[in-house]
């Protein structure tokens, strides 16, 4: 293979890197035009004003045109016929003397004849006589190009008038638009004659008409998009406006209104809109006033409660000390007041956790810890409501410690709250811990093997005092606030909290913070896809 055929089999494929270079480059620099198009309504409908009003004037103006032009070059055609008739006439009754082409005057006549009729401008300023045997007379010189086409004097040579549009350059000034017409002379020598009209008078019309269309179909044009952009605007405006408000609501500025001008229809869309706001300021405002209220009351009774709680708690202590000395119904009673007075306090601490959050008052602090570690912790901590449920706890983490900037009591509180949720509901079954770390997150995994969740179940697991089969005995005494809690704790770490489950598959929860604090979790290190058991198949006899 030659240098010169690789070099013609390459081409193809750098032409085409070229042009995909020209198409990417062109979609660039038309992507801020496409954009501002799609995004701004008046621009749009400008455009689509523009572009049909431009359609219609262009067909207006070649329709009008070519109206004109033929009715010019019509009109114009019939006088020439006429006058070319009566030049044939006129010229017949000089020519009839003469018998035969060989006569020696017949050149000299045949040239006055052309003459006269040139210098009369009832006739064409440029004639052509010419017999069958090739004698020929006219008017322009002899070297000039102006000669009929042989179409023509073969139509003519048969008896009958023609026409023809075409340009000569008779006077040396360049091409000029003709009218070139032939009639027969039936004498005792046939005779052709054929007169040249100049067009230069229609043809300047047809240019002062042609350009002044233009000129009438450019201003039509823009002053219909001048009325489509004056238009559109009135309808654009309060749109506009009604989106600017909108948006300023949505930010939280409440106050803000449309102004109402007229009594039209868009008045009406933005007394409608006004309407529509105020009662929305007001619903939002009740509902903030009913949430502080809400607050309020979570936040003084949980106070409140704590003094009459202590006295209790300090008379619970005291006879739960002494319960070896009572009767065992006694004894009995004793237990369960402490229990409960415990399942209390637990309450009591609660909702002022809930009440910090509910205010905004909950913060981090914010160390460095092994995350690792904190599972450890929290595991060594449920042995022994996992050795009452027969549930063994297993953890899986890197060989190598995964530090996280968190908060070390919130994050053991989550912890707690998923572990010792899973042991309750793992009836009997393997606790799963899995602990993964990414360049920018560490993710704890707890998966049980128990009752799981309804389909629906796990968007509602994190609602406060929410369970999921309220009839179930529990052995914890949990609030039903331990994971609304734990869900508001990973939020203030700008992590998150995700469940999944199946009935009779277990349930998986999916804790995921950021490793550097003020960072926002966007993947997690492992992703929340609950695996299901597969049925093994049924075995068949032969």
């Amino acid at each position: 293979m030659t240098r010169d055929q690789g070099r013609t089999r390459e081409s193809p494929a750098w032409l085409r890197r070229l042009a995909q270079g020209a198409a990417r480059y062109a979609g660039r620099v038309s992507r801020p035009l496409v954009d501002r198009f799609r995004a701004s309504l008046q621009l749009r409908v400008v455009s689509s004003t523009l572009i049909a009003s431009t359609i219609l004037v262009l067909i207006f103006s070649f329709v009008v045109a070519g109206s004109v032009t033929s009715g010019l070059l019509d009109e114009r055609q019939d006088t020439a016929v006429e006058e070319t008739e009566n030049a044939a006439e006129r010229a017949a009754e000089q020519l009839g003397t003469f018998s035969t082409a060989s006569d020696t005057a017949l050149p000299a006549t045949m040239q006055r004849i052309v003459n006269e009729l040139a210098e009369d401008p009832v006739y064409a300023p440029y004639i052509m006589l010419r017999t069958a045997d090739g004698e020929v007379a006219k008017t322009h010189p002899v070297s000039g190009s102006a000669e009929p086409s042989a179409e023509l004097m073969e139509t003519v040579a048969g008896g009958k008038v023609a026409t023809q549009y075409t340009e000569f350059d008779i006077e040396g000034d360049g091409p000029q638009p003709y009218l070139v017409v032939g009639s027969f002379i039936d004498l005792n020598i046939e005779y052709e004659i054929y007169a040249f009209y100049p067009l230069e008078s229609q043809q300047d019309a047809i240019g002062l008409l042609r350009t002044n269309l233009a000129l009438a179909g450019v201003a039509l044009v823009l002053l219909l998009g001048v009325i489509a952009a004056l238009v559109t605007r009135l309808v654009v405006t309060p749109v506009r406006e009604a989106a600017r408000t909108s948006q300023r609501l949505a930010a939280g500025l409440l106050h803000e209104r449309m102004e109402v001008r007229g009594s039209d229809d868009l008045a009406r869309l933005a007394g409608s809109f006004n309407l529509m706001a105020e009662n929305l300021q007001n619903q939002i405002r009740r509902l903030e006033e009913m949430s502080m209220m809400q607050r309020r009351f979570t936040s003084d009774v949980s106070h409140e409660l704590r003094t009459p709680l202590a006295t209790i708690r300090m008379a619970a202590d005291l006879l739960y000390d002494n319960r070896d000395e009572f009767d065992p119904l006694t004894k009995r009673s004793t237990e369960l007041l402490q229990h409960e007075i415990d399942r209390f306090e637990d309450l009591l601490q609660e909702l002022l956790e809930i009440s910090r959050f509910d205010s905004g008052f909950a913060s981090l602090e914010v160390e460095a810890v092994d995350v690792g570690r904190i599972a450890e912790d929290v595991v060594e901590g449920l042995s022994r409501l996992a050795d009452e449920c027969g549930v063994a706890i297993t953890i899986d983490k890197p060989s190598r410690r995964v530090i996280a900037e968190v908060d070390q009591r919130r994050v053991h509180r989550i912890l707690r709250n998923l572990v010792s949720n899973a042991i309750e509901h793992a009836e009997g079954r393997p606790v799963e811990i899995t602990i993964a770390e990414s360049e920018t997150a560490v993710a704890v995994a707890v998966r049980d093997h128990g009752v799981g969740l309804k389909p629906g179940h796990a968007d509602r697991v994190f609602d406060r005092f929410w369970r999921a089969d309220p009839s179930r005995n529990r052995k914890t005494g949990g609030t039903g606030l331990g994971l609304a809690i734990s869900l508001e704790d990973a939020k203030l770490h700008s992590g998150t909290l995700q469940a999944a489950g199946a009935p009779g598959e277990g349930t998986l929860f999916v804790l995921t913070l950021p490793l550097q604090s003020g960072n926002r979790v966007i993947n997690s290190p492992i992703p929340l896809r609950f695996e299901q058991k597969k049925e093994a198949p049924h075995a068949t006899q032969d």
